[in-house]
């Protein structure tokens, strides 16, 4: 039986550099930024803090789909299960955040955002009351650790904004994603020129590099 990693204290989910501490991190992240767009507030505020969780949705989502489902694939008896439903659930999200991103005045904008952010409260809750735990049964801290590092530099690299087409699994996510990740945080900044957008072009040139330590991540053999 697997225990939720909602209340374990960092020591007992590998320290602070774990991938279940810096999962854990995003998700109380985007907590708090869903809660404060849902009290209300202006307009252009609204757009610059549903902009950020944007952000931030998209690229953990695929830091978890190029670096741990594979993994938990590998070591959890029912991950193929567990994986393709939260796959699912991304999936959704990705197409309902594309359609508020498509309708910037439809009157039904609000009300979809409040949809996703349902989809994502319950992406969290499955994360890790099901998919997080057999991580943790299965590694070493050690090996968190460094599963850790490499999800974080694959999500600073990742696409930041929603792209229905691109596949849920490696290597076609990686693939088609990876390319996505410059036009998508050139978009994230304005202006488009200065030295803002050259920061953007450096992170996209890093992309690369980046998908190739997944690589070499996902076809380790899972070890102690």
């Amino acid at each position: 039986m697997t225990t939720s990693i909602t209340r374990r204290d960092s020591a007992a989910l590998g320290g602070s550099g774990s991938v279940l501490m810096r999962q854990r991190r995003d998700h109380a992240r985007l907590d708090t930024m869903m809660n404060r767009w849902l009290a209300g507030g202006a307009d252009e505020e609204l757009d610059v803090l549903w902009q950020d969780i944007v952000q931030l949705v998209f690229s953990h989502a695929f830091a978890e789909e190029t670096v741990l489902w594979p993994v938990l694939r590998r070591v959890a008896p029912d991950g193929e299960e567990l994986t393709g439903r939260v796959e699912e659930e991304h999936q959704a999200i990705n197409e309902l955040v594309a359609r508020v991103e498509r309708s910037p005045d439809d009157p039904r904008r609000a009300e979809w955002i409040r949809q996703a952010f349902t989809l994502i409260r319950q992406d969290i809750r499955d994360e890790e009351d099901e998919l997080l735990p057999h991580l943790r049964d299965a590694f070493s801290d050690r090996r968190l650790r460094r599963i850790g590092a490499t999800w974080e530099a694959v999500r600073a690299a990742a696409p930041t904004r929603p792209h229905p087409g691109v596949p849920r699994r490696p290597p076609g996510n990686a693939l088609r994603g990876v390319p996505l990740s410059a036009f998508d945080r050139l978009r994230d900044l304005a202006p488009v020129n200065g030295p803002a957008a050259r920061r953007a072009f450096l992170v996209a040139l890093g992309a690369a590099g980046a998908a190739g330590v997944v690589f070499r991540v996902v076809h380790e053999r899972p070890g102690r």
